[in-house]
Parts: C-alpha cells; sequence; structure tokens
C-alpha cells in the first residue's frame, strides 16, 4: 500500500522535472542556444525513459 503511494509520488517528481526541462529547452531553442537546447532535451529524454520504466513496474 504505501509503497504504491511512494512510488506514484515519485512519479509525480519526475513527471514535474521532465515539464521543467522541457519547458527550459523551448526558452533555449527561442533564444538561438541550440547547443544548450540540445543538452537539455538528451537529460529531459532520459527522465523519460525513467518515467516509462516507473509506469510500467505499477
Amino acid at each position: 500500500m504505501f509503497r504504491n503511494f511512494f512510488n506514484k509520488r515519485s512519479l509525480a517528481k519526475l513527471q514535474k522535472k521532465y515539464n521543467k526541462l522541457l519547458f527550459e529547452a523551448m526558452q533555449a531553442q527561442r533564444n538561438g542556444n541550440i547547443k544548450e537546447y540540445s543538452f537539455i532535451t538528451a537529460e529531459a529524454e532520459t527522465i523519460a525513459k525513467q518515467i516509462e520504466q516507473d509506469r510500467s513496474r505499477l
């Protein structure tokens, strides 16, 4: 019971971080900083993979 609760909480935190990174990437792209955009997007992709793995465990 508690395990499921904590997993959902960690998923929510990861999702929030993922959304924040996507927003930062969009801002970097708009400012013309493509190098920063690519680094942030790569980090966001790793978090997306983590989210998928955690959801498959639930």
